[in-house]
């Protein structure tokens, strides 16, 4: 059957052209209120009434149709079978008088589907105008532990297509105060369904980081509390696809993996406070591929590392933020192992806790730690940026994905956090009190829309941001860019000035040391240093008695 169709007119030529103008209000009806009306009503005082409803918890199922409609005498799975009854069906008149039948409707809708472009575009060339609001967030959903001995939720992580499933890992993490009858599942929750987990991941010891492949989003990989690695693959069940032996894991728990761009999206890498950064491919996990040990001093004193990051487009590059508070640079491509360390940037007094590269400006990275989160920058020893001192304890942060100068950190006090640069840099711009426990770890979605929030009692919230900290603002990302290229190089020039000062005071000292006095020399500097310290006595306010020259002889 074929289809032809000639227009002599565009459609946008059809009708006359709408011309608009702006023209004074007219008035057109003006009723007036009737007196009579006001007798069929009676004015009340409002009330409220509160009410507990009851809760109901719901679970969705689904099928999978792979084909239907087949009779019961034919075996669907019989690929000759299926072949001649379709051969005697399209011989059979009232198929082809059906066909026929649909045939001229669905003519019909071809014809009007080129006719008009149902998909076209009116507006894309003008562009957005972002109103002015004030900065909000609210609680979207709660997801909490089910089982009956509550765990610290000790991380989240987002399903990496459209981010509608978080997996969240549950563990104990205080030493030995693990109860014999805690349940060791972790879950997948449906961001839609907070009343019953999507799917359990079942290990062998409980999970403390966890982590989706963002290639196969149907594999996790998590590291547990007896420093082991498995990786599950979600269509093949709860429990792991495979461990790795307890001979070559780590002897700490694995406090975070992170996924390396590779051809076969099947490599990873973990870290654990027994100061071992392992890589790992989930095709043979037997043993670790390449080992490194984080020893900055190159002297056998290993220090326990904490946090990893990773960044795609540095396949060569990754940091390690350790227990000591500092962040090491490494380059998995270094000649020897004692070289593997490039740089340290010794940043914080306490473990660090969050450790992630700017997603807009990839040479800049934010470290979480103690009481503050900094900026960095790669050539910068020292942080270009940084947070004042809050007064509880920082225990995660991260980037916006959507907005290059916004930032998010969770604190034990159970707040959130929100940073924007471009707006203020003292304060943040935003305190959320998600829960009374201690937050665990915060992650943003990777539309920027939505983060989640793990705390220590097991509960995961999420939080549904506004558009002014969502959607990028105008110039935001060029201004965000200067500011940081301005801060990098101020600390470039008191890096150079404080050097400069070194070496002077280096030579100053060789010189020095070279240079003994002795006689009228050696007590003109006594009497001088004398002078001084008496001068500074005075100044204080406190009565003192200086000795004659006598009474200093004797």
């Amino acid at each position: 059957m074929e289809i032809v169709y000639v227009y002599q007119r565009k459609h946008k030529d059809f009708g006359k052209q709408t011309n608009l103008r702006d023209q004074p209000a007219v008035l057109c009806l003006d009723e007036q209120p009737d007196p009579m009306y006001m007798r069929n009503y009676v004015e009340r005082n409002p009330c409220s009434v509160e009410v507990n409803t009851e809760s109901f918890s719901f679970q969705n199922r689904g099928i999978m149709h792979l084909q239907g409609g087949w009779p019961k005498d034919v075996d669907p799975t019989d690929v000759e079978h299926t072949i001649r009854y379709r051969k005697k069906i399209e011989k059979d008149d009232e198929y082809l008088r059906a066909v026929k039948n649909l045939g001229s409707v669905m003519e019909h809708c071809i014809k009007q589907n080129n006719a008009i472009d149902i998909y076209q575009e009116h507006f894309a060339e003008v562009t957005d105008t972002l109103e002015v609001e004030q900065p909000w967030a609210k609680s979207s959903n709660v997801y909490r532990d089910p089982n009956e001995v509550k765990r610290a939720a000790t991380q989240v992580s987002w399903y990496p297509d459209d981010g509608n499933k978080i997996a969240v890992a549950y563990s104990v993490l205080q030493f030995q105060q693990m109860p014999s009858n805690m349940s060791m599942d972790s879950y997948i929750w449906d961001v839609e369904n907070p009343n019953v987990p999507d799917q359990v991941l079942t290990p062998t010891s409980p999970i403390v980081s966890l982590k989706y492949n963002p290639k196969d989003p149907h594999v996790l990989v998590g590291g547990c509390y007896n420093g082991l690695l498995s990786y599950w693959d979600v269509r093949k069940g709860s429990y792991p696809a495979d461990s790795t032996p307890i001979e070559k894991s780590h002897r700490d728990p694995v406090y975070n993996v992170a996924w390396v761009q590779s051809k076969s999206g099947a490599e990873f890498f973990s870290v654990s406070t027994d100061g071992q950064v392992l890589w790992w491919d989930i095709r043979k996990l037997s043993e670790p591929t390449e080992s490194m040990l984080i020893d900055p001093e190159k002297n056998g004193t290993v220090v326990g590392g904490t946090v990893l990051d990773f960044e795609t487009t540095m396949p060569t590059k990754f940091m390690v933020g350790a227990e000591n508070g500092s962040v090491f640079m490494c380059n998995k491509k270094a000649k020897n192992p004692g070289e593997k360390i490039t740089h340290i940037y010794p940043g914080h007094h306490g473990p660090i806790r969050a450790l992630q590269r700017n997603p807009f400006f990839p040479k800049n990275f934010l470290s979480a730690g103690d009481w503050t989160t900094k900026i960095w920058a790669e050539d910068v020893r020292s942080p270009i940026m940084g947070t004042k001192y809050c007064n509880s304890y920082l225990t995660d942060a991260c980037w916006s994905p959507t907005r290059p100068s916004v930032f998010f950190t969770s604190k034990l006090d159970g707040t959130v956090d929100i940073w924007d640069n471009v707006f203020k840099q003292n304060d943040p711009t935003l305190t959320i009190q998600v829960c009374e426990a201690p937050l665990h770890c915060i992650k943003a979605q990777e539309h920027g829309k939505l983060i989640a929030a793990t705390a220590r009692d097991g509960s995961t919230t999420i939080l549904e941001l506004s558009d002014s900290l969502s959607k990028m603002q105008r110039n935001e990302k060029s201004i965000f860019s200067q500011m940081l290229e301005r801060e990098a190089k101020r600390e470039k020039t008191l890096e150079a000035s404080a050097r400069e000062k070194r070496i002077k005071a280096q030579q100053k000292r060789a010189n020095s040391a070279t240079f003994r006095p002795t006689g009228s020399a050696l007590d003109e500097l006594i009497k001088s240093a004398e002078d001084d310290f008496f001068l500074t006595i005075e100044q204080a306010g406190i009565d003192v008695v200086r000795p004659t020259a006598k009474a200093a002889e004797n």
